[in-house]
C-alpha cells in the first residue's frame, strides 16, 4: 500500500503561524514522498458556527488559499471537504459505539478547547464528540501518518485505540496512524499565552500585511521581569526569541541578539524589529502567491471539488471494507 497522509483544518478562519510551525511546514515537506490529503473539517468547524453556518463557504476558500500559498501543490495534495464525503458521517456513528463518554471526558486537548469556549456545562454533543470524527477522518483514508500540532497528540492517540478495537473486533482493515510532531512543538501567542489561538485573538496570519504584521510583532510580550534596556534579560520561555529560533534563518544573528539581551545590551525593540524583519522575508512570497491565487477563484475552487472527488473515491473504497468486515453490506449490491 502506498504510504499516506491525512490531516486537516477546521475552517474557523485563515491559518497563522502556529499552524505553519506544528503541521504545514511538514505536509510540504513530505508531500512529495506520501499520497496526501488535507482535510478542510468544515462538519467540525459547526461546533463553533452552528448559529451561524454560513460563515463555512468563505472561511474554507480562505483555508485553501493558505494551503496553496505555502507550498502544498494540487499536483500533488488531494484538498478534500469534509461535509462533501459523507462516508466519513456513517464510519464516526460506527465508531461512537468503540468510545466510553468517560474517554471524552478525559482528553486533555477537548477539555482544553471546552475551557477556551468557555462552554461551561452548554458543551454541543458534537464537540464532545470530536476525537471521534477526527478518528474516522484519518481512519477513513487509511492514513499511516498525520502531521500534528503538539496539543492534537491525545486525538492521535484516541484515533489509534479505535483502530485497534475495530480491528479486534471486526478484522484487521484500518491502519493505526503514527503522529508527527512539527519542530517547534508548540508556538506560543504574541499574549505569551501558551498556544497562538484565534479564538484568544493571539495569532500571526499567513496573511498578515506587511504594516499589520509589525504592529503584531512590536505588541508581543517579551520577559516581564525586564524594566530596563539594560537589565539582564531572560531568553528561554521568551516568545520573542521562540519566534527568532522558528523563523529567522540568521542564526549567528539569533544567537548575538540572544547573548546581548542576557548581558542587558539590547532593548525589546530592536529584537522585536530584527524579528519583524525575519517574518516578513519568509511570509512576503507566501502572501504573493496567496494574492494569485486568490485573483483566480474559479481555480480555487476547481482544486478544492477534483480534490474531494478523488478523496471521496478513497473514502468509499474504505467503507465497503468497513461494512463488508462488520457484516453490514446485506442489502447491497
Amino acid at each position: 500500500m502506498t504510504k499516506r497522509i491525512l490531516t486537516g483544518d477546521r475552517p474557523t478562519g485563515p491559518l497563522h503561524l502556529g499552524h505553519y510551525v506544528g503541521s504545514l511546514r511538514n505536509r510540504v515537506r513530505l508531500q512529495e514522498e506520501y499520497d496526501t490529503h488535507i482535510l478542510i473539517a468544515d462538519l467540525q468547524a459547526l461546533t463553533d458556527n452552528f448559529e451561524h453556518p454560513e460563515k463555512l463557504s468563505h472561511n474554507v476558500h480562505e483555508v485553501a488559499l493558505d494551503y496553496l500559498a505555502v507550498g502544498l501543490s494540487p499536483e500533488r495534495v488531494k484538498i478534500v471537504v469534509q461535509s462533501m464525503v459523507p462516508e466519513l458521517a456513517e464510519l464516526t456513528v460506527y465508531f461512537m459505539n468503540l468510545v466510553t463518554v468517560a474517554t471524552l471526558e478525559r482528553n486533555p486537548t477537548v477539555k482544553e478547547e471546552i475551557k477556551q469556549r468557555h462552554f461551561g456545562k452548554r458543551v454541543p454533543v458534537g464537540f464532545w464528540a470530536y476525537p471521534i470524527s477526527q478518528a474516522a477522518d484519518i481512519a477513513i483514508f487509511k492514513a499511516h501518518l498525520v502531521p500534528v500540532g503538539e496539543d492534537q497528540l491525545p486525538m492521535i492517540e484516541q484515533t489509534r485505540e479505535i483502530v485497534r478495537r475495530f480491528n479486534t473486533l471486526y478484522g484487521e482493515v484500518l491502519v493505526e496512524p503514527e503522529a508527527l510532531i512539527g519542530e517547534v512543538a508548540r508556538l506560543p501567542g504574541t499574549d505569551g499565552s501558551l498556544k497562538m489561538s484565534k479564538s484568544l485573538g493571539n495569532c500571526i496570519y499567513l496573511g498578515d500585511p506587511p504594516e499589520v504584521l509589525r504592529k503584531r510583532v512590536m505588541s508581543m510580550f517579551t520577559d516581564p521581569t525586564r524594566i530596563h534596556a539594560t537589565d539582564p534579560g531572560h531568553v528561554e520561555g521568551n516568545p520573542v526569541f521562540t519566534y527568532h529560533d522558528a523563523f529567522n534563518p540568521d542564526t549567528a544573528e539569533v544567537d548575538e541578539l540572544k547573548q546581548r539581551y542576557r548581558e542587558g545590551r539590547v532593548g525589546d525593540v530592536e529584537v522585536k524589529q530584527r524579528l519583524y524583519e525575519a517574518l516578513e522575508r519568509f511570509l512576503a512570497p507566501i502572501r504573493e502567491t496567496r494574492a494569485a491565487y486568490a485573483a483566480k477563484p474559479e481555480q480555487v475552487r476547481e482544486i478544492i471539488m477534483e480534490g474531494t472527488r478523488r478523496g471521496r473515491e478513497t473514502a468509499q473504497a474504505t467503507m465497503k471494507e468497513v461494512r463488508a468486515a462488520m457484516k453490514l453490506d446485506y442489502l447491497r449490491a
